[in-house]
């Protein structure tokens, strides 16, 4: 129980952090008399950058001393076709807020195309390892509480870096906190208080998705003159393809450690290839 009272608080604490960091922010706007200070705010629309890029620092550095080593030794001794049934496994327990949020949207095509996707990889792909789904041509996207928010009309605000949770704003700060609280397994083993299911489910997303991101973060990170500015581009291309339902490919996944700073979210064609 102490340790269930311990999670929760550090996801409110997370919202908590977004919501003074956009109040900090909004003290800082340009002079409206100067035009091209306006329009580089409006681009960058981070008011906070020294502190961001400071926590910024501290993520790549945890980056590198222990979630890159992890996955670089998971990629190197687990076999490709392992490594993708986890991960269809993993993306498959995600699907009822996936679901949740569709309905929130007010999208029944894709609400029904979820569904059918968590019934067909939980029964036909053996609980997720296989995305017969996708084989069926019923392709995955992603849906989260940020994007529900963001279809709602509730505004981003300004650029965040979140201690662990990488690139962010306040609107997708709260969204990682009620995404949280309305998992199915993270509700059932607070309950049940077995919270080191979600824990472990949690880290084993983690190092997967670093894993199959080691090649191109390393790119990044070689040809980008500011490394950080590249994430914060790359993230924010990414949310706004995310939330106008775009294609996701080539962008970069971001979240924190639990899904890092420049993750690319591949689709099924791509991963078939890695084979």
């Amino acid at each position: 129980m102490e340790l269930k009272n311990r999670i929760l608080s550090f996801n409110w604490l997370v919202l908590l952090m977004g919501i003074f960091m956009l109040a900090s922010g909004c003290a800082n706007l340009p002079d409206p008399a100067d035009p091209e200070a306006v329009a580089v705010y409006m681009q960058v629309n981070d008011p906070i950058e020294p502190t961001n890029r400071s926590v910024f620092a501290l993520n790549n550095n945890l980056d590198k001393a222990i979630l890159k080593p992890v996955a670089e030794a998971y990629s190197d001794s687990i076999p490709n076709a392992a490594r993708l049934g986890i991960h269809n496994a993993l993306n498959n327990l995600r699907t009822p807020v996936i679901l949740l949020n569709d309905v929130l949207q007010g999208n029944l095509n894709r609400s029904l195309m979820t569904f059918m996707r968590f019934v067909i990889n939980s029964t036909v792909g053996m609980f997720g390892l296989v995305d017969a789904a996708s084989e069926l041509g019923m392709a995955r996207h992603i849906e989260d509480f940020g994007q529900t928010l963001a279809v709602w009309g509730v505004p981003s605000g300004s650029y965040l870096m979140l201690l662990f949770f990488g690139p962010s704003n306040p609107r997708d700060a709260a969204g990682l906190v009620v995404d949280f609280l309305t998992d199915p397994i993270n509700i059932w083993t607070s309950h049940a208080e077995q919270l080191e299911i979600s824990l472990g489910r949690d880290g084993a997303h983690a190092i997967n998705k670093r894993a199959l991101n080691l090649e191109l973060l390393n790119e990044v990170e070689k040809s980008s003159l500011d490394f950080y500015a590249a994430i914060r581009s790359l993230y924010k291309q990414r949310r706004g393809n995310e939330i106008s339902n775009g294609i996701v490919n080539t962008l970069l996944q971001t979240s924190g450690l639990t899904n890092y700073p420049g993750l690319q979210e591949l689709d099924d064609e791509e991963l078939s290839r890695r084979k």
